[in-house]
């Protein structure tokens, strides 16, 4: 194994805290494998960028010679985490939970090595307690502490209502690294109650306390909120490799280096000398392009990647449109209302703002007036920022009578 200042400096890149680093420092001048876990709820079984932060400080502990533990909460996602959440969050059925887990294994093997990944359910040792189990657990801790929580202080001091049942979401967390005798538990910012939970938990049953180590947690495409399916801004690892290329190219200059920093699997040394050529007069459209290869080659292929790449190139650089778009035939009727009924927009509202800002193209020319009118016998290329595309027929008025 290396040396323990290697191993150190490797794990801390990337991460928010470590509570504590002294105690990491110590285990890893044992030098034998720890024992790495990380829980993950089979609430959204797709994953996007934002959960490969966690992931690739996972593949990170296996290439350092360390034991992974790629825990599905299958228990506890019938409770459902409270963690960042201003209403109870709905539990799921037994079904659901098992469904989405077998997507979760899927995917997560585009990151981590099967060969070196220990996966287990909590539903092992959760299915076995009794009431009288349960009871026991929850006298380990006190309503007050439960509490101190922010997300549960800011919905006490609301008055919005808290589930009895939720309490025990921690405490089932923590008590997961009981069973598994976790050396360290891995987590996002948010996480950082219910990982302490277990350090409470082990040193209550006589195991060493784990150590923490949370990550922080990556902004979407829109560079403001926490990249999430729900809110429309994420990279999902399981789409078309043009489309997460297109949309790595879609972030910003300035975000592109937190994504960079958190997502790269190259070196400090090529990331900095990255940061020294685009300030140096480097087009950071070149680095992007790198970063977007090396993210589709992670979950597709070297050729995908390659592939992608040159469409980019071709239909953004070079201005070609592609061929695979797909066709409507529409009644006669306003841009905005057509972009709307061939499905490039969400909305007419949408439509409007795309024109305004001057994201809309018809037949690769620029178009700002919202009510122009596609005529019948017209055949158009719509385009609405840089990947949407559709070709439109419009029906003559006398083949509808």
């Amino acid at each position: 194994m290396l040396s323990t200042e290697t191993q150190f400096a490797e794990i801390k890149r990337g991460t928010e805290e470590i509570l504590v680093e002294e105690e990491l420092k110590a285990r890893l001048q044992e030098q034998k494998p720890l024992r790495i876990k990380a829980g993950f709820d089979p609430t959204a079984p797709d994953l996007h960028l934002g959960h490969t932060v966690l992931l690739n400080k996972m593949r990170q502990f296996q290439e350092l010679g360390h034991e992974v533990i790629f825990l599905i909460g299958d228990f506890t996602g019938m409770i459902g985490d409270p963690s960042g959440k201003n209403s109870t969050r709905p539990p799921l059925t037994r079904e659901q939970v098992k469904e989405n887990a077998e997507t979760y294994k899927r995917q997560v093997y585009k990151i981590l090595d099967p060969k070196k990944t220990e996966v287990r359910f909590n539903s092992e040792w959760m299915d076995e307690k009794s009431a009288v189990d349960l009871i026991r657990l929850a006298s380990q801790y006190t309503v007050a502490r439960m509490l101190e929580r922010d997300d549960f202080h800011k919905r006490y001091l609301s008055q919005q209502p808290i589930a009895i049942h939720e309490f025990l979401y921690p405490l089932m967390q923590g008590y997961d690294s009981v069973m598994l005798k976790a050396d360290i538990e891995l987590g996002g910012t948010d996480q950082k109650f219910n990982l302490l939970m277990g350090r409470e938990l082990q040193k209550h049953y006589g195991q060493k306390p784990q150590i923490v180590i949370t990550l922080p947690l990556i902004e979407g495409l829109d560079g403001v909120q926490k990249m999430s399916k729900s809110l429309n801004n994420y990279i999902g690892i399981d789409e078309a490799p043009n489309e997460i290329f297109g949309k790595v190219m879609s972030v910003s200059d300035e975000l592109m280096w937190r994504y960079i920093e958190l997502l790269s699997f190259r070196s400090i040394k090529e990331i900095e000398a990255w940061r020294e050529q685009v300030s140096t007069g480097g087009n950071p459209r070149d680095i992007k392009i790198q970063f977007a290869e090396e993210i589709v080659a992670r979950f597709h292929d070297v050729t995908a990647a390659k592939a992608a790449t040159e469409d980019f190139v071709n239909r953004f650089q070079k201005h070609q449109i592609p061929e695979d778009m797909p066709e409507y035939e529409i009644e006669r009727m306003d841009l905005f209302k057509a972009l709307k009924e061939v499905g490039l927009t969400s909305s007419t509202s949408e439509a409007i703002r795309m024109i305004e800002q001057g994201a809309v193209r018809v037949n690769e020319e620029v178009v700002k007036d919202k009510h122009l009118v596609l005529e019948a016998d017209g055949a158009y290329i719509l385009q609405v920022g840089r990947r949407r595309f559709a070709k439109v027929k419009i029906k003559n008025v006398l083949d509808t009578l």
